[in-house]
């Protein structure tokens, strides 16, 4: 399975395709921005006034994105076991 790491994050990995683990519930959306403030990887971007994902690949599974989001727009799951962010700092 692929490995990854980022100059940004040093000591963090990506394994494998996590896959949309992610998504913007448009509907609910209200482009407060919430969530592009909280990520720390810049996994979102406002675009015609509603959050979307722009990118997953140095998401680090936190969920602040999901826990800020008052609108509930933010579906989160876990990525399938094996794949996604992976550190030995717990």
């Amino acid at each position: 399975m692929e490995v990854r790491t980022s100059d940004r994050f040093p000591g963090v990995e990506w394994v494998g395709d996590p896959g949309d683990f992610i998504k913007v519930d448009e509907s609910r959306c209200d482009g407060c921005a919430n969530c592009v403030r909280v990520c720390l990887a810049e996994c979102f971007e406002i675009k015609g006034k509603k959050a979307r994902v722009r990118t997953l690949a140095e998401c680090m599974e936190c969920a602040a994105c999901w826990y800020v989001c008052d609108k509930e727009a933010i579906v989160f799951s876990w990525p399938p076991g094996g794949t996604g962010f992976r550190t030995d700092w717990g």
